[in-house]
């Protein structure tokens, strides 16, 4: 309405009186050339929508000469897509027509994290594929990774004897954050060397005091040491 009026020659202080609308919020609309330019923070950018987790896909595709909306809403149901034809084929028509490059939106830090810090195999498809894309635009990123998950296979398949060799792999890359990491293990190495092929964990011992701690919390100094002691025993 607000465009129509001012296509029909109306001020913008005519249209607030006939509108009912503040002068601020007439321009708000008048500027936005489109729907989506009224979104601002994390409207513009955490909208979400059940096709956002097979973009990076449908980009794939788009990329390799596949711009048939069908036939990529057929590969991406198997996949696990849930949502209707009509999503994949406005996307597809959006990157056919926008003067700009359409592309599927990055995802988020803790997204890609949670996907570095999990077994490969128990990653769904497109979580590999998107996680393929991501570290294909980062190459520290891509390092990281393998240091990563190089040393949680270290750790599980119990392996000290590899740690000399994965410090040195660690030294070879520009990682200042691992650097930090992999001196305080040096200094150590003789010990963690020597614990890692061992199936004893100090991880039972660590939950008891995470566990002591909060009850200590929870009685901010109201209770003397005998409600506390009788607390950790007898809770659960």
């Amino acid at each position: 309405m607000v465009h129509a009026l001012l296509e029909a020659g109306h001020s913008r202080r005519s249209i607030g009186r006939q509108l009912n609308m503040t002068h601020r919020t007439v321009k708000t609309l008048a500027d936005a050339g489109k729907p989506e330019d009224l979104f601002r923070g994390q409207w513009q950018h955490n909208r979400t929508s059940v096709l956002d987790e097979y973009k990076p896909y449908l980009d794939e595709r788009w990329d390799e000469g596949c711009t048939n909306a069908w036939k990529l809403w057929e590969e991406i149901v198997p996949l696990g897509y849930r949502g209707s034809y009509g999503r994949v084929s406005a996307y597809l028509r959006e990157k056919r027509t926008s003067p700009r490059p359409v592309t599927a939106q990055p995802p988020a830090p803790r997204v890609v994290t949670k996907w570095i810090l999990s077994r490969p195999e128990t990653l769904t498809e497109i979580e590999q594929l998107r996680l393929k894309t991501v570290l294909a635009n980062c190459p520290e990123l891509d390092a990281l990774t393998g240091h990563v998950r190089s040393f949680a296979q270290m750790l599980t398949e119990r392996q000290g004897e590899r740690l000399p060799q994965w410090l040195d792999a660690v030294r070879q890359d520009d990682l200042p954050s691992l650097h930090t990491l992999a001196a305080g293990i040096d200094r150590d190495r003789d010990a963690v060397i020597a614990g890692l092929p061992l199936p004893w964990s100090s991880g039972v011992v660590e939950g008891h005091v995470n566990r002591i701690k909060m009850l200590k919390r929870q009685m901010f100094g109201r209770a003397g040491f005998a409600l506390l002691r009788k607390r950790v025993l007898l809770a659960e």
